[in-house]
């Protein structure tokens, strides 16, 4: 730890204007992004009463080894740097952002010469709009079902699209009036952009001119006696009808505004968003916000906001933020929402009318939202704090270990050996940083690959300071005995690393510690003993599956790579007719033959070398 004073810069030589300050850690890791009207008294004030400060701040603090700092010209360049170093370098000690889940968005690709429509589960991709969020995934793909009859724009990947257009010959979709088909030219490029320009006008909520559009266009059908054409419009009139029936009128056609309500606790914030396009409810969404960072109620809806339209926004800033609190920087906030949008943007408390009531109800489904979610996590909480106390005391080590790694090895006989290496965060699984390792030595032993992995992880985290594995664990737990945390411990002195290892056998489950000669037996019921056996269990999980996967991928491609004369492409062949080595191996001689490039004489080889058996 860091004595803050140490590296407290000179008061004179902080500027006073406003600015974005960064605090790194001795690896120069930026650890906390801050922004200040006056960086001068802004940077003072965490270095004059050391002990009148937040223990969260202490930590962030005593963690960092320097500090440096950007001014800018105003308050909204502040604001938008700041969020900026934010997405960029993730510190530790900012505002963390949870959603429960991902929610379904409907995507258009407007940055392609040939738009296509689709059901994604994150909007982040550039040239492309997305409407929504949705609640339920099916709710989206009937609406698309519905719409796709009406405006018969492309749903298929481009790879389909691309050998669609190669062979000249449409997709299904095309033959059954779902999709107009611009892979073989029976639209322009004009008529089919026009095409996306009126689906996309419709998920904005101008829903009402193309109600009135075909139902003209169904009376003139019906005038002419051209009744066919008219049973055509009237399908399209009723899909219409059934997904307009989704979305319920809430306001004025006029109102295009979002609903922000938020719901505090003593280490949440709780935020319900409602998204009013042409006065109807179009999105709405819940997510979770960790209060990590020492602000008030105020600051975190700045942050929150910050972050809700910094990112690819779902339709863009509206016209209206209605908002259950307002934020600090109010004025600021609103320049830069004027900026994103380009024209002006009202960002108040509703006080009367309806929008008044919908905003009392978001506040009611945002504080039910989060209360069902703590519900739901708080014995989880419980236990995990336990076990992770009772790790820390046990293991003496120096703090409870928040984030724990475990390592396990997987092979069949020195063959196709892979390691796995799982991380645990506040106990729980944190998937998006597992690793999957396979083994490079010659040497393919359990503890020579235990070594290797170790080594790999830990030279990764020297060298790469914006890896994810910048941050080492307080814990690494190798699924073995006192032999693989020998190795471990090997291969941490040889990386210059001094990280607790301790090893978790499966025999009777005992938990293995350096320098001991006997292991530690926790209780069976201990909540310590179940949580390093779920962090093994899931690192075992993963390393048997990367195992299995890399065997059967190898052993499926050498049954064929091992018949003399057939070579790249005589496999592709046999696999495009039959689908699959196993529908190959099924097959008789004379099919065999039948596939290009096979004569009676190469499918005999074939068959015979796939049933050495002779059956």
């Amino acid at each position: 730890m860091a004595d803050p004073s140490t590296y407290r810069p000179a008061t004179g030589t902080i500027p006073v204007g406003p600015g974005v300050y960064r605090f790194r850690d001795a690896q120069g890791r930026v650890v906390y992004v801050g922004k200040a009207i006056n960086l001068r008294s802004r940077l003072n004030s965490y270095f004059q009463d050391f002990s009148a400060l937040h223990p969260r701040t202490q930590k962030m603090l005593t963690t960092a080894c320097s500090v440096d700092w950007l001014t800018v010209g105003n308050e909204v360049e502040a604001l938008v740097l700041e969020y900026s170093w934010i997405k960029e370098y993730t510190p530790r000690f900012n505002v963390r952002f949870r959603d429960d889940k991902t929610y379904p968005y409907l995507a258009v690709t407007v940055g392609e010469e040939y738009p296509r429509v689709a059901v994604v589960r994150e909007a982040k991709r550039k040239g492309t709009r997305y409407f929504g969020p949705y609640t339920q995934v099916w709710a989206i793909k009937a609406t698309l079902e519905e719409l796709i009859r009406v405006f018969p724009v492309r749903s298929c990947r481009n790879g389909v699209f691309n050998q669609a257009k190669r062979s000249g010959r449409a997709c299904l979709l095309g033959y059954i009036d779902k999709c107009s088909a611009p892979c073989v030219d029976r639209i322009s490029v004009e008529d089919y952009n026009g095409l996306v320009d009126q689906l996309m006008r419709f998920l904005s909520g101008q829903t009402r001119e193309f109600v009135d559009q075909i139902n003209q266009q169904m009376q003139n059908a019906a005038d002419i006696e051209d009744f066919e054409s008219a049973a055509k419009w009237r399908d399209r009139l009723v899909a219409l009808e059934k997904v307009l029936e989704r979305n319920s009128v809430v306001f004025e056609d006029s109102t295009d505004a979002d609903l922000l309500a938020f719901y505090f606790d003593e280490l949440h914030v709780g935020v319900q968003i409602i998204h009013v396009r042409v006065g109807r409810i179009t999105g709405e969404r819940f997510f979770v916000v960790e209060r990590i960072e020492e602000l008030d109620e105020p600051g975190y809806v700045e942050r929150i906001l910050t972050r809700v339209y910094s990112d690819i926004a779902t339709d863009g800033v509206p016209k209206e933020v209605l908002l259950s609190r307002l934020p600090s920087n109010q004025a600021a906030l609103a320049n830069w929402l004027v900026g994103e949008r380009g024209s002006k943007v009202d960002l108040r408390t509703p006080q009367r009318g309806d929008k008044r009531a919908l905003m009392a109800t978001a506040m009611e489904n945002c504080e039910r939202a989060l209360t069902k979610s703590r519900l739901e996590k708080s014995a989880d909480i419980t236990v995990r704090t336990q076990a992770l106390n009772d790790l820390q005391e046990v293991l003496e080590l120096p703090e409870p270990p928040l984030r724990i790694e475990c390592i396990d090895i997987s092979t069949l006989a020195g063959t196709e050996t892979v390691g796995s290496l799982v991380v645990f965060e506040d106990g729980l699984p944190k998937k998006s940083e597992y690793r999957k390792f396979i083994i490079k030595g010659d040497r393919k032993d359990d503890l020579s690959s235990v070594y290797e992995v170790v080594s790999r992880r830990f030279k990764e985290q020297s060298h790469l300071q914006d890896s994810r594995f910048a941050y080492q664990p307080s814990l690494l737990v190798i699924d073995g005995a006192a032999g693989q945390v020998k190795s471990a411990m090997n291969a941490l002195r040889d990386c210059g690393v001094s990280v607790p290892v301790v090893g978790l056998a499966k025999r009777l489950e005992e938990v293995w510690v350096v320098n001991q000669v006997d292991p530690i037996i926790f209780a069976r019921n201990s909540h310590a003993l179940h949580l390093l056996q779920r962090v093994r269990d899931e690192a075992h999980r993963t390393a048997i599956s990367h195992h299995r996967q890399r065997r059967n991928s190898t052993s499926l491609q050498s049954q064929l790579d091992d018949i003399p004369g057939v070579g790249p492409v005589l496999i592709k062949a046999l696999l495009k007719a039959f689908g699959s080595v196993k529908k190959v191996r099924e097959a008789s001689a004379s099919e065999l033959s039948s596939v290009p490039g096979v004569g009676l004489k190469m499918s005999e080889v074939i068959w015979k070398n796939l049933h050495p058996e002779g059956s």
